[in-house]
């Protein structure tokens, strides 16, 4: 709640390359932790970072603001007083940094801590009494223009019309579920609106409470995280501080694995619940632990168990997980109220949503083929280990042996992953050649390239982007696009990151062991560029054939983030281009012409156009009768727009035949499988990019089209 900008997590460009640079040079020592994290912290960024920043006044500025903004993004804790104290430290952070001093993070600590037990007390007090709904007064969320309050007073007035909101929203939600129920029960005691008040006034209290004991468990080492993160993040967006937790989350997000017991856990009313059992995993296969479940103690083996009631989940969490072929025993309390121990033995957890999953297009007496890769995923522990490229490869081969005519890869909402990966699966679609150029800090470049002169995968390729593509997925777009191997379909630009990133363990630069696990540092350390010499940074991957979607009208791309590198251009590498397909441009033409005269697609385009109006919204009527209506005019909206949800393609689609083997022993991919084949006959993209197939396969019928379409 407390990073607003957490997607940035999500886009991550990382290489396994090069050395330490000789960091380790310099001995780097100090007793204290959090100074001997910020030491080297700032020692790596001077030294390494792609485009290393000065650590000045200008800088020191910079990482105030920002840590205020990240700490207190609702403008709810601290006040214009608890600022003006605190800007004494506004020009001598970059000096504190230089001298591993911590006095600004201290105090900020410290005023912080006080101000949100301080407001612990106003939302017991304001949620105590009634609410009128019927005065005229509105809550304001556009956070970034509101300042900080210039008093307790305004602060608590603040808090007031927050949870008035809340209240307010949960109101209105009794009474639309009380109007359904008398639909069903004439005889149903209705209860008074005072009665409904009160209700939505204990709803929000325990929701309010829920949160406070979430920051409750919030320690000094996560708020010095994120301050750290931030010393980061000030040289550019993707340049990060990873905790040693935020480590191992980084390496299962990359790997798509862990060992562990293969259940999601949440916490619930301070209990730590099981929310969901991974399809295919040791507590699956058990069939004792249930969603639902409350977890009351972790015993490793035959050790004695440990209670975690009132632990940090993050903290239950790394009890429960453990090295592989190890036993873990759980002391769980059932819905019924019953208590059980329940035996697993840790395993590998492969989190199937992270990897390929593919289907088969029939349309008509032709199939074609569909490619679904979230992440370009690598196992840097194990070099004979699950790779996208790997997983491609298999698929297309599969592809083939099925008769498919033509393959789209969806790269929609992939944030990026590994470099090499990427460099593997491009080289399935082209014969050899550069696909990426690398420029590093000192200016050298690099040209990675596909050197073997197999291909597998020959036919004709669409690739499918949005918004929210991202980097090794601009790469693979853009050689595609570079090459003309294939047509790229979808947003108007994708993210526009085109920047590498290396994460180095601190301990590993520090060379000592005893100073413990102190995290890593993701660090910008090149730029990469098309064959073509253009980057993709800040413009990124425009699509050769544009189709609108609900991001189409929204600032979310590089270019909207703080403090990004800069496009520029280096000369072109040495490549050349497919055209096996004929012109591209008339094949990009026939589809332009469809999506213009498509009404579903005017359609996509003004419900994008309502989703910005809704954005940008940020005034709320607290009186109920103007709340009712608000909702109501955006109710109308809703259903106009439902009717999208009636689209359905004339496609079908299917599991190849060795998945369609694995749904005898697992139900649950089965239905995982059917749920998605079900989405896509719903998605007009991808019927648009089926389309574009038929054309390629079409090449020599196209003129005659284009010819039609003129006259």
């Amino acid at each position: 709640m407390f990073m607003k900008r957490n997607y940035k997590i999500l886009l991550i460009l990382l290489i396994a390359v090069g050395t330490l640079w000789g960091f380790s040079a310099k001995k780097i020592t100090d007793p204290n932790k959090e100074k001997l994290i910020m030491q080297v912290v700032s020692y790596v960024l001077e030294r390494g970072h792609y485009a290393p920043k000065d650590i000045d006044d200008k800088f020191s500025e910079t990482i105030f603001n920002n840590f205020l903004e990240a700490t207190d993004p609702y403008k709810r804790f601290l006040t214009e007083e608890d600022v003006k104290g605190l800007e004494v430290f506004k020009d001598q952070i970059d000096d504190q940094i230089k001298q591993s001093d911590l006095a600004f993070f201290n105090q900020f600590y410290d005023v912080l801590n006080q101000r949100i037990e301080e407001s612990k007390g106003y939302y017991k007090e304001i949620l105590d009494k009634p609410f009128d709904f019927t005065k005229d007064d509105t809550y304001h969320s556009d956070y970034d223009k509101m300042g900080f309050a210039k008093n307790k007073v305004e602060l608590k007035d603040r808090w007031r019309q927050q949870l008035k909101f809340s209240a307010l929203s949960s109101y209105y939600d009794l009474i639309e579920d009380q109007e359904e129920a008398i639909k069903k029960d004439k005889n149903l005691k209705l209860k008074t609106n005072d009665k409904l008040e009160i209700q939505a006034r204990e709803t929000v209290l325990k929701n309010t409470d829920e949160f406070f004991n979430s920051v409750d468990e919030l320690v000094r080492d996560d708020w010095f995280y994120v301050y750290v993160n931030l010393v980061a993040e000030a040289f550019d967006p993707h340049t990060n501080y990873l905790s040693p937790q935020g480590k191992d989350l980084f390496d299962t997000d990359m790997s798509g694995k862990y060992f562990g017991i293969g259940a999601r856990l949440r916490k619930k009313d301070g209990d730590v619940n099981i929310d969901e059992l991974i399809s295919g995993g040791p507590a699956w296969r058990n069939q004792e632990l249930e969603v639902g479940d409350v977890i009351l103690k972790v015993a490793q083996g035959e050790e004695e168990p440990v209670s975690i009631l009132g632990m940090r989940l993050d903290d239950a969490i790394k009890l429960i997980k453990g090295p592989e072929n190890t036993e873990v025993k759980l002391t769980v309390r059932r819905i019924d109220g019953s208590q059980k121990v329940i035996s697993i033995i840790r395993e590998e957890i492969e989190l199937e949503e992270t990897y390929v999953k593919s289907a088969v297009i029939q349309d008509g007496k032709t199939k074609y083929g569909v490619i679904n890769l979230p992440k370009f995923y690598v196992d840097f522990d194990n070099p004979n280990g699950r790779t996208a490229a790997k997983d491609v490869k298999a698929e297309l081969e599969r592809f083939k042996s099925e008769g498919v005519e033509g393959l789209i890869i969806d790269l929609r909402n992939n944030g990026g992953g590994s470099l090499q990966t990427v460099v593997e699966m491009a080289g399935l679609f082209i014969e050899s050649g550069p696909i990426v150029q690398v420029k590093d800090a000192g200016k050298r470049k690099n040209v990675l390239e596909d050197k073997d002169k197999s291909i597998t995968w020959d036919g004709p390729l669409v690739i499918m982007v949005n918004e929210l593509s991202a980097s090794a997925s601009e790469i693979l777009a853009a050689a595609m696009q570079d090459y003309k191997r294939a047509v790229v379909i979808g947003s108007k630009q994708t993210y526009g990151k085109g920047t590498v990133q290396q994460v180095y363990g601190l301990q590993d630069i520090l060379n000592d062991a005893s100073v413990g696990d102190i995290g890593a540092l993701k660090m910008t350390i090149q730029k990469f560029y098309r064959v073509n010499g253009g980057s993709t940074q800040l413009e990124g991957v425009k699509s050769d054939i544009i189709i609108p979607d609900r991001y189409s009208y929204i600032d979310i791309g590089e270019k909207d983030s703080e403090n990004p590198l800069q496009w520029d251009k280096i000369d072109s590498a040495n490549y050349k281009p497919w055209n096996k397909f004929g012109d591209l441009n008339q094949i990009i033409a026939l589809s332009k012409n469809r999506i213009e005269n498509n009404p579903d697609i005017k359609f996509l385009d003004e419900q994008a156009q309502y989703f910005k109006r809704q954005r940008d919204d940020n005034q709320i009527p607290l009186n109920f009768d103007a709340y009712v209506a608000k909702i109501n005019s955006n109710k109308e909206m809703t259903n106009r727009f439902k009717a999208l949800e009636d689209y359905r393609s004339e496609l079908t689609f299917n599991s190849l035949s060795y998945e369609i083997q694995l749904f005898v022993k697992d139900s649950t991919l089965m239905e995982k499988r059917k749920r998605w084949h079900q989405s896509l006959t719903k998605d007009i993209y991808v019927a648009e990019a089926v389309n574009v197939l038929k054309d390629l396969n079409e090449t020599t019928s196209i003129p005659s089209k284009i010819a039609a379409i003129k006259n």
